[in-house]
Protein backbone atom coordinates (compact mmCIF):
# COMPACT_ATOMS: atom_id res chain seq x y z
CA UNK A 1 0.00 0.00 0.00
CA UNK A 2 1.69 3.21 -0.84
CA UNK A 3 1.50 5.94 2.03
CA UNK A 4 1.59 9.63 0.77
CA UNK A 5 4.42 11.50 1.39
CA UNK A 6 4.84 13.00 5.02
CA UNK A 7 5.34 16.94 5.75
CA UNK A 8 9.08 16.69 6.15
CA UNK A 9 9.41 14.08 3.19
CA UNK A 10 11.27 15.38 -0.17
CA UNK A 11 8.84 14.75 -2.88
CA UNK A 12 10.96 13.85 -5.87
CA UNK A 13 8.89 14.81 -9.49
CA UNK A 14 10.20 14.43 -12.65
CA UNK A 15 9.51 16.22 -15.19
CA UNK A 16 10.13 14.37 -18.74
CA UNK A 17 7.47 13.11 -20.59
CA UNK A 18 6.96 9.45 -19.77
CA UNK A 19 6.23 8.61 -23.75
CA UNK A 20 9.91 9.48 -24.41
CA UNK A 21 9.23 12.81 -26.00
CA UNK A 22 10.75 16.37 -25.54
CA UNK A 23 9.36 19.52 -24.12
CA UNK A 24 9.03 21.95 -27.25
CA UNK A 25 8.79 25.72 -26.95
CA UNK A 26 8.42 28.11 -29.77
CA UNK A 27 9.23 31.81 -28.70
CA UNK A 28 8.79 35.20 -30.74
CA UNK A 29 10.20 38.20 -29.57
CA UNK A 30 10.29 42.11 -30.79
CA UNK A 31 13.49 44.55 -30.46
CA UNK A 32 12.20 47.70 -28.74
CA UNK A 33 14.12 49.91 -30.47
CA UNK A 34 12.91 52.95 -27.99
CA UNK A 35 15.28 51.27 -25.25
CA UNK A 36 18.13 50.55 -27.35
CA UNK A 37 18.18 54.23 -28.65
CA UNK A 38 19.18 55.00 -24.53
CA UNK A 39 21.55 52.53 -24.01
CA UNK A 40 25.29 53.28 -24.25
CA UNK A 41 27.25 51.45 -27.47
CA UNK A 42 28.91 49.41 -24.67
CA UNK A 43 26.04 47.98 -23.46
CA UNK A 44 24.45 46.94 -26.70
CA UNK A 45 28.39 45.64 -27.64
CA UNK A 46 28.08 43.70 -24.68
CA UNK A 47 24.36 42.71 -24.88
CA UNK A 48 25.23 41.46 -28.50
CA UNK A 49 27.79 39.20 -27.20
CA UNK A 50 25.32 37.95 -24.53
CA UNK A 51 23.16 37.22 -27.24
CA UNK A 52 24.64 34.91 -28.94
CA UNK A 53 25.86 33.28 -25.89
CA UNK A 54 22.77 32.47 -24.75
CA UNK A 55 21.54 31.49 -28.55
CA UNK A 56 24.56 29.27 -29.36
CA UNK A 57 23.28 25.53 -29.72
CA UNK A 58 26.80 24.28 -28.16
CA UNK A 59 26.38 26.34 -25.06
CA UNK A 60 27.03 24.38 -21.69
CA UNK A 61 23.50 25.79 -21.01
CA UNK A 62 21.80 25.26 -23.89
CA UNK A 63 18.66 22.57 -24.42
CA UNK A 64 19.21 19.70 -26.92
CA UNK A 65 17.65 21.41 -29.87
CA UNK A 66 17.72 25.30 -30.90
CA UNK A 67 17.08 27.36 -33.88
CA UNK A 68 17.14 30.94 -33.98
CA UNK A 69 14.91 32.42 -37.25
CA UNK A 70 14.42 35.75 -38.87
CA UNK A 71 10.42 36.46 -38.79
CA UNK A 72 8.60 38.07 -41.58
CA UNK A 73 6.44 40.75 -40.90
CA UNK A 74 5.31 43.17 -37.98
CA UNK A 75 4.38 39.90 -35.37
CA UNK A 76 8.33 39.42 -34.67
CA UNK A 77 11.54 40.02 -35.26
CA UNK A 78 13.43 37.14 -34.10
CA UNK A 79 11.97 33.19 -33.18
CA UNK A 80 13.42 30.34 -31.30
CA UNK A 81 12.04 26.59 -31.51
CA UNK A 82 14.05 25.09 -28.20
CA UNK A 83 13.41 21.28 -27.60
CA UNK A 84 14.80 19.47 -24.57
CA UNK A 85 13.37 16.57 -21.98
CA UNK A 86 13.80 18.94 -18.97
CA UNK A 87 11.30 22.26 -19.52
CA UNK A 88 13.32 23.90 -17.15
CA UNK A 89 16.28 24.55 -19.59
CA UNK A 90 14.47 25.38 -22.55
CA UNK A 91 13.26 28.15 -20.38
CA UNK A 92 16.31 28.97 -19.00
CA UNK A 93 17.25 30.53 -22.34
CA UNK A 94 13.81 32.66 -22.23
CA UNK A 95 14.92 33.72 -18.57
CA UNK A 96 18.19 34.47 -19.16
CA UNK A 97 17.68 36.46 -22.71
CA UNK A 98 15.56 38.53 -20.93
CA UNK A 99 18.12 39.11 -18.07
CA UNK A 100 20.91 39.70 -20.23
CA UNK A 101 22.02 43.34 -20.90
CA UNK A 102 19.63 43.55 -23.64
CA UNK A 103 16.55 41.84 -21.49
CA UNK A 104 14.85 45.76 -21.28
CA UNK A 105 15.36 46.07 -25.34
CA UNK A 106 13.50 41.83 -25.80
CA UNK A 107 9.48 42.28 -25.85
CA UNK A 108 8.76 38.71 -25.69
CA UNK A 109 5.47 38.36 -27.98
CA UNK A 110 3.92 35.24 -28.65
CA UNK A 111 4.70 31.19 -27.04
CA UNK A 112 3.47 28.04 -27.66
CA UNK A 113 4.19 25.48 -24.65
CA UNK A 114 4.14 21.84 -26.38
CA UNK A 115 5.76 18.32 -25.78
CA UNK A 116 6.30 15.57 -29.21
CA UNK A 117 4.53 12.53 -29.64
CA UNK A 118 3.47 10.12 -31.47
CA UNK A 119 0.35 10.52 -32.99
CA UNK A 120 -2.70 7.94 -32.53
CA UNK A 121 -3.14 8.18 -36.53
CA UNK A 122 0.53 6.49 -36.91
CA UNK A 123 -0.31 2.92 -37.86
CA UNK A 124 1.20 0.10 -36.12
CA UNK A 125 2.72 -2.82 -38.48
CA UNK A 126 -0.29 -4.82 -37.92
CA UNK A 127 -2.56 -2.07 -39.20
CA UNK A 128 0.03 -1.50 -42.08
CA UNK A 129 -0.28 -5.25 -42.82
CA UNK A 130 -4.20 -5.22 -42.43
CA UNK A 131 -4.38 -1.83 -44.75
CA UNK A 132 -2.56 -3.83 -47.39
CA UNK A 133 -4.90 -6.74 -47.19
CA UNK A 134 -7.85 -3.83 -46.65
CA UNK A 135 -6.15 -2.52 -50.70
CA UNK A 136 -6.22 -6.05 -52.56
CA UNK A 137 -2.75 -7.43 -51.31
CA UNK A 138 -2.45 -11.34 -49.81
CA UNK A 139 -0.71 -12.38 -47.26
CA UNK A 140 0.80 -15.65 -49.47
CA UNK A 141 1.47 -12.82 -52.37
CA UNK A 142 5.28 -12.01 -52.70
CA UNK A 143 5.32 -9.24 -51.84
CA UNK A 144 3.33 -9.28 -48.91
CA UNK A 145 5.69 -9.59 -46.28
CA UNK A 146 8.92 -7.57 -47.69
CA UNK A 147 6.08 -4.12 -47.75
CA UNK A 148 5.26 -5.32 -44.05
CA UNK A 149 8.94 -5.94 -43.05
CA UNK A 150 10.21 -2.17 -44.84
CA UNK A 151 7.13 -0.41 -43.17
CA UNK A 152 8.65 -1.90 -39.77
CA UNK A 153 11.79 -0.76 -40.58
CA UNK A 154 10.87 2.55 -41.17
CA UNK A 155 8.65 2.82 -38.18
CA UNK A 156 11.82 2.65 -35.63
CA UNK A 157 13.47 5.63 -37.52
CA UNK A 158 10.12 7.86 -38.45
CA UNK A 159 8.99 7.44 -34.78
CA UNK A 160 12.25 8.69 -33.33
CA UNK A 161 12.41 11.16 -35.44
CA UNK A 162 8.36 12.30 -34.24
CA UNK A 163 9.81 12.04 -30.65
CA UNK A 164 13.20 12.94 -30.62
CA UNK A 165 13.56 14.93 -33.81
CA UNK A 166 16.74 16.75 -35.52
CA UNK A 167 16.24 20.22 -37.39
CA UNK A 168 15.77 19.42 -41.32
CA UNK A 169 18.68 21.33 -43.37
CA UNK A 170 16.10 23.59 -44.59
CA UNK A 171 16.55 27.56 -44.68
CA UNK A 172 12.10 28.51 -44.23
CA UNK A 173 10.34 27.72 -41.78
CA UNK A 174 6.47 28.04 -40.62
CA UNK A 175 4.82 27.90 -37.42
CA UNK A 176 0.88 28.17 -36.26
CA UNK A 177 -1.10 26.40 -33.51
CA UNK A 178 -4.26 24.26 -34.39
CA UNK A 179 -7.62 22.67 -32.72
CA UNK A 180 -9.86 20.44 -33.94
CA UNK A 181 -13.45 21.83 -34.17
CA UNK A 182 -16.10 20.53 -31.37
CA UNK A 183 -19.35 22.65 -33.18
CA UNK A 184 -22.41 20.68 -33.87
CA UNK A 185 -21.98 18.77 -36.92
CA UNK A 186 -18.44 19.20 -36.66
CA UNK A 187 -17.40 17.49 -33.47
CA UNK A 188 -13.96 15.57 -34.44
CA UNK A 189 -13.75 14.19 -31.09
CA UNK A 190 -17.31 12.55 -31.31
CA UNK A 191 -16.19 10.75 -34.87
CA UNK A 192 -15.32 7.08 -34.55
CA UNK A 193 -11.52 6.42 -34.78
CA UNK A 194 -11.99 4.67 -37.91
CA UNK A 195 -13.18 7.74 -39.18
CA UNK A 196 -10.70 10.20 -38.08
CA UNK A 197 -8.05 7.60 -39.42
CA UNK A 198 -9.87 7.39 -42.99
CA UNK A 199 -9.69 11.53 -43.34
CA UNK A 200 -5.97 11.73 -41.60
CA UNK A 201 -4.57 9.21 -44.26
CA UNK A 202 -5.79 10.94 -46.98
CA UNK A 203 -4.44 14.05 -45.06
CA UNK A 204 -1.00 12.16 -44.91
CA UNK A 205 -0.75 11.46 -48.85
CA UNK A 206 -1.16 15.18 -49.33
CA UNK A 207 1.57 15.90 -47.42
CA UNK A 208 3.58 12.93 -48.61
CA UNK A 209 3.40 15.21 -52.33
CA UNK A 210 5.81 17.52 -51.03
CA UNK A 211 8.23 15.19 -49.81
CA UNK A 212 12.10 16.64 -50.13
CA UNK A 213 10.77 19.95 -50.32
CA UNK A 214 8.73 20.33 -46.43
CA UNK A 215 9.58 18.37 -43.22
CA UNK A 216 6.71 18.67 -40.39
CA UNK A 217 6.53 18.32 -36.92
CA UNK A 218 3.29 18.01 -35.20
CA UNK A 219 3.55 18.50 -31.18
CA UNK A 220 0.73 18.28 -28.83
CA UNK A 221 0.27 21.24 -26.67
CA UNK A 222 -3.34 19.59 -25.04
CA UNK A 223 -3.35 20.39 -21.36
CA UNK A 224 -0.33 23.08 -21.94
CA UNK A 225 -1.18 26.13 -24.30
CA UNK A 226 -4.13 27.63 -25.42
CA UNK A 227 -4.17 25.35 -28.64
CA UNK A 228 -4.20 21.42 -29.01
CA UNK A 229 -1.30 21.32 -31.36
CA UNK A 230 1.68 23.00 -33.16
CA UNK A 231 2.79 22.27 -36.53
CA UNK A 232 6.27 23.11 -37.68
CA UNK A 233 7.06 23.08 -41.62
CA UNK A 234 10.45 24.00 -42.66
CA UNK A 235 10.78 24.04 -46.56
CA UNK A 236 13.94 24.36 -48.96
CA UNK A 237 11.96 27.62 -50.44
CA UNK A 238 8.90 29.41 -48.75
CA UNK A 239 6.73 29.21 -51.77
CA UNK A 240 6.36 24.91 -50.44
CA UNK A 241 5.11 26.28 -47.53
CA UNK A 242 2.24 28.77 -49.52
CA UNK A 243 1.70 25.41 -51.59
CA UNK A 244 1.41 22.86 -49.09
CA UNK A 245 -0.46 24.24 -46.38
CA UNK A 246 -3.02 25.47 -49.16
CA UNK A 247 -3.21 21.77 -50.73
CA UNK A 248 -3.72 20.12 -47.67
CA UNK A 249 -6.52 22.23 -46.53
CA UNK A 250 -8.49 20.72 -49.34
CA UNK A 251 -8.44 17.64 -47.30
CA UNK A 252 -11.57 16.79 -44.82
CA UNK A 253 -9.87 16.93 -41.96
CA UNK A 254 -8.72 20.39 -42.56
CA UNK A 255 -11.51 21.91 -44.64
CA UNK A 256 -14.09 20.47 -42.23
CA UNK A 257 -12.73 20.07 -38.74
CA UNK A 258 -9.74 22.10 -38.58
CA UNK A 259 -9.30 26.00 -36.58
CA UNK A 260 -6.02 27.83 -36.96
CA UNK A 261 -4.17 30.51 -34.81
CA UNK A 262 -1.86 32.96 -36.56
CA UNK A 263 1.09 31.75 -38.70
CA UNK A 264 4.73 32.84 -38.43
CA UNK A 265 7.03 32.32 -41.14
CA UNK A 266 10.54 32.60 -40.50
CA UNK A 267 14.04 32.28 -41.94
CA UNK A 268 16.83 30.26 -40.34
CA UNK A 269 19.90 32.00 -39.17
CA UNK A 270 22.72 32.47 -36.23
CA UNK A 271 22.06 34.32 -33.59
CA UNK A 272 24.79 36.94 -35.11
CA UNK A 273 22.92 36.55 -37.95
CA UNK A 274 19.62 37.68 -36.29
CA UNK A 275 21.66 40.46 -34.38
CA UNK A 276 22.86 41.71 -37.60
CA UNK A 277 20.10 41.71 -39.64
CA UNK A 278 18.14 43.63 -37.18
CA UNK A 279 20.97 45.87 -36.54
CA UNK A 280 22.10 45.84 -32.73
CA UNK A 281 24.78 47.13 -32.38
CA UNK A 282 26.10 47.23 -35.87
CA UNK A 283 25.00 49.97 -38.85
CA UNK A 284 24.56 46.83 -41.83
CA UNK A 285 21.95 46.83 -44.04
Amino acid sequence: MNRPPQPDQAVEISLQPAAGGWHCSHLYYSWNRQVLAELPAAKIAAGREDVMAQLDPQGSLAPLRMQVSLVSGHKADFGLMLMDPDPKKIDGVHQRLLAGPLGAAITPGYSFVSMTEISEYVPSVEEYGQRLLAEGDSEDSPTYAPKVQAYADRLVAMNRQRLTPDFPPYPSTCFYPMNKKRRVGENWFLLTKQQRNAMMSEHARSGMAFAGKVSQLISVGLGLDDWEWGVTLWASNPEYLKDIVYQMRFDEASARYAEFGPFLVSYVCSAEEMLTHCLIGNTAG
